[in-house]
């Protein structure tokens, strides 16, 4: 099997994304520990005590070449803040998706998520030749849907009971994109926003 989409380190001014291993759990314990993340019922945020078993599982569909996970690093404390991965990694028609991202509840809304994504972006859209660059989240997610079309994302679509969330409820997603002919006014539009 050839991995298409190799581990790599991203850094930016407020934010480094490195590759995801088990020397990260404990700090990411704390990130999660800020705000209960995992009391947000419409999303797929692991308790403290199953944190484990989720970075287990990341580490699990990396090495099979179906993710690229990533610790968030915040370059003002040095400390993991929180994970994302690329997934859905599509080959053949150059098409990734940026997800199963969360950060710990005082670096949310702050230039650590838009350069994050900016910096997934470029990678995956300057190194990797994507074509589109692909994002999902639960429809009752507002804050993560809003966030999704500040970047630029357009809405696909809406996958119907696209999923079956921890609580049992059948949740709709909502999916976005980015395409490679949008990306150099995407790309303008964010790095204005961290120079703001």
């Amino acid at each position: 099997m050839t991995i298409w989409i190799e581990p790599v380190e991203l850094h930016g001014e407020h934010v480094s994304l490195v590759p995801l291993t088990m020397e990260h759990h404990e700090q990411l314990r704390e990130a999660l520990a800020d705000g209960e993340l995992w009391n947000l019922w419409y999303t797929s945020i692991p308790r403290p005590e199953d944190l484990a078993t989720e970075i287990e599982r990341r580490l699990a569909l990396q090495a099979k070449g179906e993710m690229v996970p990533f610790a968030v690093i915040d370059k003002r404390t040095n400390q993991a803040a929180g994970m994302t991965t690329y997934c859905r990694l599509d080959q053949a028609n150059r098409r990734v998706e940026i997800g199963y991202t969360w950060y710990r509840q005082n670096c949310q809304r702050t230039a650590l998520n838009t350069e994050c994504k900016l910096m997934l972006l470029r990678h995956a859209f300057e190194v990797l030749n994507c074509a589109s660059v692909e994002f999902r989240t639960s429809a009752f997610n507002f804050t993560s849907r809003k966030a999704i079309e500040r970047l630029g994302a357009k809405l696909d679509g809406v996958l119907r009971n696209a999923r079956i969330l921890t609580n049992s409820v059948i949740s709709d997603s909502y999916a976005y994109s980015i395409l490679s002919n949008e990306w150099p006014i995407v790309k303008t539009n964010l790095e204005y926003r961290l120079r703001s």
